[in-house]
């Protein structure tokens, strides 16, 4: 018997199952097939081929006691390793593999510095003759205009609810005493300034404090949010039946129509009647520049303004961009006078003029261009060239549609609000104290007529406080005292509390955060203001005297009179934060 057989058989654990076998097979052919594709035999200094490290000449896996070679293990040979660190490395063998994988070719890098960044100072430099060359590798610099202080704080009209005032000294906000609370109150309700007082009254701080947190509403339904009136809070009201909402439809009437009077009488300088969907701003003549009693809504749509057109309501739209058409003479002519053309398409005021129709017409798409002829011309006009009545038709539908995108397009926007004044503003209250709309019908204020917000007091109207807390903050090291205000913060808060902390405090900021729906308010005052005449610039400030004294019995003190009144332009300005300095000597805002 073979002696390598005769040493298998006497030693059992040298035996190898079929799996084993066939697994070595297709392993030493993946092997073969691996050194064909990669192998470049490296030659010694002699030009002999030198046997890869993973070649085992006569290397049977089937010998008997021979001991097969780890493929993964160094080569011992010395001459080779000189050859492999002189050559190129072999790459034959399952060893090569992860030499490819692990080493990387290492090449020499000469050393050179990285250039520094520049400092902002050399990016702009001036040569001998004084003339700015600017390096073009550089990023510009943007330098923000310094606002300079102003003695007047403007006036927000957009409805805040949240006020936060912050200051290094504590503001008398809570824990007011019995007499600070109900002086507060009694100043409030009887329209009494504590500030010049003498009717034996607390006039300290907190009491004057605590008469800026008050305001009065209708309706109020204590299960209710009424403002805003899309607050989550709403979502287990209880279901109104008919005789409460008539109840409550017949009340807000009576307190809508006494408020309206009061500011046509100029004992209330303002009030807003919050809808669902719109707001409406009532002020008196004299607020905001304006010479009579006027209205501002907003949002509006197509609809809405579809529906005073039919009511005979004219009205504008200041934020909405004038457009201009070109005339037969060639040159422009704008449509946002309203006794030419007798319609304000682009402005949205309407009249009871014959050529509505022609107007409308008129206009017609930027890249069409413009039309003189009216309806009829066109179609006589494409009647004579022969055009079919039904192509007449598709052409009247399509320019029909253009003119309605073209009028939603700002549609529930800034640019949407709408400015009612004088005897408008009277046919504006008939109908929304009529229109069916103002109320909604389903939803979580189903049946709930819209809320009446107002400084002063009126029928029906019930007397609400601003929630308060005070707390202290640390900012850049340093404690400071903070007193948040939340709730229904009207527009003439903000004045009559830095009129307050200007007496007692030498620095103090407020942060404001005002409701999206009232906050084209704002931008609608300052547009009006800004789009004033000279003429009415140069006798503004004899105006304003006259318009203080005329709302002199509306229960505000003089100073938030006088800030209302105010037609400058910095009289108005949408603003999110303030900062008071008496060093500096005055307000700065953004």
């Amino acid at each position: 018997m073979d002696p390598n057989t005769s040493g298998m058989l006497s030693n059992p654990g040298q035996w190898k199952r079929p799996d084993e076998i066939l697994r070595l097979q297709r392993l030493k052919q993946k092997q073969k097939a691996l050194q064909a594709r990669i192998q470049r035999p490296s030659l010694g200094s002699g030009g002999t081929t030198v046997a890869s490290a993973g070649s085992v000449p006569g290397g049977d896996p089937f010998a008997g006691n021979q001991k097969r070679k780890n493929p993964f293990s160094k080569n011992e040979d010395n001459g080779a390793k000189k050859l492999k660190q002189v050559n190129e490395p072999d790459l034959g063998g399952d060893e090569s593999i992860f030499e490819l994988l692990s080493k990387t070719t290492a090449k020499e890098v000469p050393n050179i510095e990285a250039p520094l960044a520049k400092p902002l100072e050399t990016r702009f430099r001036i040569d001998q003759q004084q003339q700015l060359f600017v390096d073009p590798t550089a990023a510009p610099v943007v330098q923000e205009p310094v606002q300079i202080p102003c003695k007047h704080l403007p006036i927000h009209w957009s409805i805040k609810s949240r006020l936060r005032l912050v200051c290094k000294t504590a503001i008398p906000g809570n824990n007011l005493r019995t007499n600070q609370e109900a002086s507060g109150l009694t100043s409030f309700v009887r329209c009494i300034n504590l500030k010049d007082s003498s009717a034996g009254l607390d006039i300290s701080p907190g009491a004057r404090f605590y008469q800026s947190t008050l305001y009065w509403q209708h309706p109020h339904l204590p299960w209710l949010t009424l403002f805003p009136r899309n607050s989550k809070n709403n979502h287990a009201a209880v279901v109104l039946g008919e005789p409460e909402r008539a109840v409550l439809a017949k009340e807000w009437a009576v307190s809508f129509r006494n408020l309206f009077q009061l500011v046509r009488a100029r004992q209330c300088p303002y009030f807003y009647v919050c809808a669902n969907s719109f707001t409406v701003l009532f002020r008196a003549a004299g607020t905001g520049g304006r010479v009579e009693t006027h209205a501002l809504l907003t949002p509006t749509s197509r609809g809405m303004r579809a529906a005073l057109k039919q009511e005979d309501i004219e009205f504008t739209m200041p934020m909405k961009k004038t457009a201009q058409v070109q005339d037969a003479g060639g040159g422009k002519q704008d449509l946002n006078r309203s006794g030419e053309s007798g319609i304000s398409v682009n402005n949205g005021s309407f009249s009871n003029s014959s050529e509505e129709q022609s107007t409308n017409t008129q206009l017609c798409d930027e890249d069409a261009g413009s039309e003189d002829d009216d309806d009829m011309e066109e179609e006589k006009w494409l009647e004579s060239l022969g055009v079919e009545a039904e192509e007449i038709k598709k052409i009247n539908y399509n320019q029909a549609k253009k003119v309605q995108h073209r009028e939603c397009d700002d549609d529930y926007s800034d640019q949407s609000t709408v400015l009612i004044e004088g005897v408008e503003c009277q046919a504006f209250f008939n109908f929304l104290l009529n229109a069916k709309s103002t109320t909604t019908k389903v939803g979580r204020l189903a049946g709930v007529p819209p809320t009446l917000l107002a400084p002063v007091s009126f029928v029906g109207a019930t007397l609400r406080t601003l929630t308060t807390r005070s707390s202290k903050i640390r900012m850049e090291g340093q404690d400071y005292h903070s007193t948040e205000l939340q709730g229904v913060i009207l527009p003439h808060v903000m004045p009559y509390l830095c009129g307050l902390l200007t007496e007692m405090k030498d620095n103090f900021s407020a942060t404001m955060v005002s409701v999206q729906n009232t906050a084209a308010f704002c931008k609608v005052s300052q547009k009006l203001i800004d789009d004033a005449d000279k003429e009415n610039e140069a006798t503004a400030s004899g105006d304003q005297v006259l318009w203080k004294e005329n709302l002199s019995d509306s229960g505000l003190s003089e100073l938030i009179l006088e800030t209302m009144c105010r037609a400058s332009k910095d009289s108005v300005h949408d603003m999110e934060r303030m900062v008071y300095s008496k060093e500096a000597g005055g307000y700065t805002w953004s």
